[in-house]
């Protein structure tokens, strides 16, 4: 389904999106005794104790799997038999919340505007209420048991059942990704016609990608140069004389999340050959990586055996000295790529359900350690960065003597590369990059 979706083909697939969500909610109440769910947008949060400066308003992850809506104190109800929404529209004047797209809402869900949440407590249903949110007060004011906010197995339960999307949810992703690759490309344009400023380049991929800092699913990542040896880059500086460009910045649409890195060259930089054939390579090793994901194969073999291959390339640009497989079994790797292949995605960055277990001590940074499962989506990112502190580690131990120091020093003003894409895993099985088609779109 790589055609956009008219207006009316998402409704009908946000609306068959409610009641697979709605049926996979009553199973999780009926396992753990509960009758009903109050889902809770959450209230705006003062940024400080100290003063009276709010943070822009992010809705409960478990809210948002129900609807885009994001006015503060609203509520989905949720039986076992259905979902109501409760808008809460604000009355004040310092600030009005975005208006939604009630055409989509009221297709899925039966809405019900108010003045304030206390119209909810009379039609809460008979039964044992649960509570999901930021906002004990709220449960309190609408009669909800302390012990029933938050109730860890039904929590787990919603969780779990988020981990396969629904085609409505790969239709939104696949729109975020396109939203976010027209940023991406006027990111790589203005770096290519030679803008050092990281804060400008991150402006110009706010401005393509139609969106400012608080709408993004995380703060976007413009690291030139050196800077891309730091993972989280995001404290922007000019950096004149860079060869280099990692941007790693995503988009928002309905409330899910694109999550995209790219890395570019500057062919006029010294050294631009060497990186350059890294960042292709890293490419191709990517795609390799992708074409084994499989229904049934653990992440973490996958995210191994992407080391395998990191290490091939490493041999082939002459980096190390040794096999590939002495480079991932002895650490050197992992000296290069220290951070996990991948997280699962969905309306959290880092979605939920697919850390069940805790990684091997090898691959403490991995966020997915479950097998792979048809209609999950998850990125595919993997890197190779220059980072001092690892490789001075690295220089010190026995394996430090298969690395070519020499090369390593040439290249280290690049900073890093990091490659990610978003994949969905197709039920009849293979995948879907939404992000390649993202870009061949944009």
């Amino acid at each position: 389904m790589n055609a956009a979706k008219t207006s009316q083909d998402l409704i009908a697939l946000y609306r068959r999106h409610v009641e697979i969500a709605t049926r996979r909610a009553a199973s999780a109440l009926e396992k753990t005794g509960f009758d009903a769910v109050v889902l809770h947008a959450g209230r705006i949060q003062h940024r400080s104790p100290f003063d009276d400066m709010d943070w822009p308003f992010v809705p409960v992850p478990m809210f948002t799997y129900y609807t885009p809506l994001r006015w503060p104190d609203s509520a989905v109800v949720v039986t076992k038999t259905g979902a109501v929404l409760w808008a809460v529209e604000a009355s004040g004047f310092w600030e009005r919340p975005a208006a939604p797209d009630w055409s989509l809402i009221r297709a899925g869900l039966q809405t019900n505007v108010v003045p304030g949440l206390d119209r909810v407590k009379g039609s809460l249903p008979q039964g044992k209420i649960a509570f999901i949110g930021h906002e004990r007060a709220a449960a309190a004011d609408l009669g909800i048991a302390a012990d029933d906010v938050n109730p860890g197995p039904l929590v787990e339960a919603l969780e779990d059942a988020r981990v396969e999307k629904t085609p409505y949810e790969i239709e939104v992703m696949a729109a975020a990704s396109r939203r976010a690759a027209r940023g991406h490309r006027a990111a790589a344009e203005a770096f290519m016609a030679n803008e050092r400023s990281e804060l400008r380049i991150h402006l110009a991929y706010l401005r393509a990608s139609d969106q400012d800092d608080a709408e993004t699913p995380y703060k976007g990542i413009v690291a030139l140069g050196e800077d891309a040896a730091v993972l989280h880059h995001n404290i922007y500086v000019d950096r004149p004389r860079a060869g280099s460009l990692l941007i790693d910045a995503g988009a928002r649409y309905n409330g899910y999340a694109s999550d995209i890195t790219r890395t570019y060259v500057d062919d006029r930089a010294g050294d631009a050959e060497a990186f350059r054939a890294l960042v292709e390579g890293l490419d191709r090793l990517q795609q390799a990586t992708i074409e084994d994901i499989t229904i049934g194969l653990n992440y973490e073999s996958l995210h191994d055996g992407c080391h395998l291959k990191l290490g091939a390339l490493m041999a082939e640009t002459g980096l190390v000295t040794c096999s590939a497989e002495a480079a991932a079994e002895q650490g050197i790797t992992r000296a290069f790529f220290p951070h996990g292949l991948g997280h699962s995605l969905g309306v959290q960055v880092h979605d939920v359900s697919c850390r069940k277990r805790e990684p091997k001590p090898e691959n403490p940074f991995l966020r997915h350690t479950a097998a792979i499962t048809a209609g999950q989506v998850f990125t595919i990112e993997p890197g190779l960065y220059f980072i001092d502190a690892l490789l001075a580690d690295l220089k010190a131990k026995p394996a430090g003597d298969s690395v070519r120091w020499s090369a390593v020093e040439t290249l280290q003003p690049f900073g890093g590369i990091r490659i990610e894409d978003n994949v969905y895993v197709r039920p009849e099985g293979g995948t879907r990059n939404l992000t390649r088609e993202a870009f061949a779109a944009a």
